[in-house]
Order: structure tokens, then C-alpha cells, then sequence
């Protein structure tokens, strides 16, 4: 029976007691690492699904994602900050597209970081929409790469905490709020 139940856990891949493996499911395709965050955000979730689906509408919230271009059909190229002021880029395919309710991905071969995953969009009633991003990837030089990018805030698992407050604050607020000065206030400084 433990074996039965090994194989039907459906908990996200972060937290379940047995994560599947990279290539089984159909929707992690790349990656070792695992990383799963949600929101709720009180938008309609056809209005979130639509303004995510526009990639080029990620960098507006996506601290490291510099820019995200369609490339035709179904791919797309991203380049994102790494640390030590680097970029990383890759070519990028959706393997799944469901209207309002799932987008799910994965790098195509030769990305300078592996990676595939999905975000979903479910109602949470009068309160909005859970939107919920997992990611798997391949850290660039293994576990001492996972620890130098999380020493540089670059780590996925805090970014994705991070741009889904992000989206969250966009999305219901209509800004992205930041404690950096903007020229107004540095012109004000300087008189």
C-alpha cells in the first residue's frame, strides 16, 4: 500500500513526501531544484492569467527578468540577471496553455540555466484568485552556484516570493511599491 500512495502523492513538488521526478511529470520537465509559491490576489483570475501570459509584461514585476521575447509559436527568449552582475539567457517553450488556468513551460536544450515549470490560476471565491508558480532548474556550478545566488538575493526561491508579492501589488494596486527614490524626490535632495 506505501508504494501505491508514494506514486499518487499530488501535494505541490516542494512539500510532497515523495517529489516526482524531473521528466515525469508532465509539467516539470528540467531541473533538480524545486521551488513553489502562492498568492491570492483579489483580480479576477482571467484578468491575471491574461496580463501573466504576456511575457512581455514580466519584467514589470520580475526583478531579475530584464526582458522576455516572443520568438513565434510557442517559444520565447528570456535573459535575467544573475549574480555578479551577469545575465543568464535561454530559449524557452510553453508545453501547456490552458485559457485562464495554466501556463506551464520548459528551457529548451543548451540554456545556461535548465528550468521548466508552471504557474496556475484557481478562483479562492469572494477573495480572488490563488495563483501559484512552481519552478524546477539546474543551479549554474551545482550547490556552491544555489549558494552564491542566494547570497546575492538571486536564489529562485526568494525571487519567486518576491515577484509574486510583486504581481500581487500590481495587480490590485496598479504599482509595484519600492522604497528606491525616484528623480523627483532626488532633484527635490538637490536643491
Amino acid at each position: 500500500m506505501a508504494d501505491t500512495l508514494s506514486a499518487r502523492d499530488d501535494a505541490p513538488a516542494t512539500t510532497a513526501k515523495h517529489p516526482p521526478d524531473p521528466g515525469t511529470d508532465d509539467l516539470i520537465e528540467r531541473g533538480n531544484e524545486f521551488v513553489a509559491r502562492s498568492v491570492t490576489i483579489n483580480r479576477p483570475r482571467a484578468e491575471l492569467y491574461a496580463y501573466w501570459r504576456d511575457f512581455a509584461n514580466l519584467p514589470s514585476f520580475m526583478d531579475n527578468v530584464v526582458s522576455v521575447d516572443a520568438t513565434g509559436g510557442d517559444r520565447s527568449h528570456w535573459v535575467v540577471r544573475a549574480p555578479a552582475g551577469k545575465t543568464v539567457e535561454w530559449d524557452a517553450r510553453i508545453t501547456e496553455d490552458r485559457d485562464g488556468e495554466l501556463i506551464a513551460w520548459a528551457s529548451e536544450e543548451g540554456a545556461d540555466v535548465p528550468n521548466s515549470g508552471r504557474i496556475e490560476f484557481r478562483d479562492a471565491g469572494a477573495r480572488g484568485t490563488v495563483v501559484t508558480a512552481t519552478i524546477a532548474y539546474d543551479p549554474p556550478a551545482g550547490t556552491i552556484g544555489k549558494i552564491v545566488a542566494k547570497l546575492f538575493q538571486r536564489e529562485p526561491a526568494i525571487q519567486a516570493r518576491r515577484d509574486l508579492k510583486r504581481f500581487k501589488q500590481l495587480m490590485e494596486t496598479g504599482e509595484v511599491a519600492t522604497a528606491a527614490r525616484n528623480r523627483a524626490q532626488h532633484a527635490e535632495e538637490m536643491n
